[in-house]
């Protein structure tokens, strides 16, 4: 039996990983500028959270939560204080795609309204209300068109209240940074409108935080760089778990829980609260939200004076950049000759930095080395 071809693969086999090294089955070290995704936060088989899953495997991996599991609000106690909302609730489940499904359904039956604003460039997952969430025609296939669900001009405050305006939005999903997209900033003009439009006409605002989430961007969540804004939905998953499968929701106190309104039969397990759990007390341990902060300043500022960059865009260690030419064979050798994965984005041009927030700058400044080497020869 053949796998079904879904990503054009990297002549690679990784069989081990420490921090942010990867090595394959030679015995080739690589760096990792790219986490899988941006889902390694804290770097690969961090010691703590090592033990943390182990530990967890020798008591109890999984129940159904049909029964009472302490570590869940062991967890949610630990991320309401990290993230400053103690105030919300959490929902468990198991991926980004599976938050944000779980985000328009219960702002749809809060508000009684099947439509949706989402924005040009938006990538929030490969589920079937998800993908209706996004303009990119690889992944959209004819049973994901909804009439309902509205893509909009990034930046475009007016197209938003023109849509507004038809009484029909249940509510607005926005990336606090968009990943896919190519690392789209949203200004703060822009993020304060649509909550300000979002309460003006009763819609609920969706905070996608599935990639910008988890201080990656030197705020908890990328959102909470832009002053009063206070999404009625957050979702999160990728560094939640640092390779374990996770996801959430952060749910604003308006909305009430009733038996069956969600559910999951994997979400919030033993094995993955324990490896939750692991994440935030490594980020709080090691401060890696400042870190990741002051290192993507540094980032940022090498890479502007690189000659063939035209745009660099992000905060923290969230980051993308245009070349002046296809970033596809940059990419290539930047793997083949100089041992190091990057990411890549909508646009052919750009290059997406999403390395583990425990990287250190001398590995970024040999990725710098390496990056103009490739780009003035």
């Amino acid at each position: 039996m053949n796998l079904f071809d879904v990503y054009p693969l990297i002549p690679v086999t990784l069989v081990k990983a420490e921090g942010c090294k990867l090595w394959d089955e030679n015995g080739t070290e690589y760096l990792d500028l790219y986490g899988g995704h941006a889902v390694i936060s804290i770097g690969h088989t961090h010691p703590h959270y090592v033990k943390r899953i182990k530990d967890q495997l020798d008591q109890i991996a999984f129940y159904s939560n049909s029964v009472q599991i302490p570590i869940q609000k062991e967890f949610a106690d630990k991320l309401g204080k990290a993230s400053g909302l103690e105030e919300y609730d959490l929902f468990l489940c198991n991926s980004g795609a599976e938050a944000n499904e779980n985000a328009i359904k219960m702002a749809s039956f809060a508000t009684g309204k099947p439509g949706f604003i989402a924005f040009s460039g938006a990538f929030h997952g490969r589920t079937s209300g998800a993908v209706a969430l996004t303009d990119n025609p690889k992944i959209v296939a004819p049973c994901n068109a909804r009439e309902d669900f509205h893509i909009l001009p990034w930046g475009d405050l007016e197209a938003v209240e023109e849509e507004l305006k038809s009484n029909t939005i249940a509510g607005i999903i926005i990336e606090g940074i968009q990943g896919v997209g190519g690392i789209q900033v949203p200004s703060s003009e822009f993020l304060q409108g649509i909550s300000s439009l979002a309460k003006k006409y009763e819609a609920k605002l969706i905070l996608d935080e599935v990639q910008s989430g988890y201080c990656r961007t030197g705020r908890f969540f990328a959102y909470q760089w832009v002053k009063g804004i206070n999404p009625d939905l957050i979702s999160m998953a990728k560094g939640m778990g640092n390779g374990f499968p996770i996801g959430g929701l952060l749910i604003s106190p308006e909305f009430k829980a009733s038996h069956g309104l969600l559910g999951t039969t994997f979400g919030g397990n033993h094995l993955a609260c324990a490896a939750g759990l692991a994440v935030l007390e490594v980020l709080e341990a090691e401060n890696l939200q400042a870190k990741a902060l002051e290192l993507g300043n540094e980032l940022i500022a090498e890479l502007k004076k690189i000659p063939g960059i035209l745009e660099v865009r992000g905060k923290g260690l969230m980051i993308g950049f245009d070349l002046d030419r296809d970033a596809g064979p940059v990419r290539a050798e930047l793997v083949k000759k100089y041992k190091m994965f990057c990411g890549s984005a909508a646009k052919k041009q750009t290059i997406r930095l999403l390395p583990p927030l425990s990287i250190e700058w001398n590995q970024l400044n040999s990725f710098l080395v390496a990056l103009k080497e490739i780009l003035t020869n």
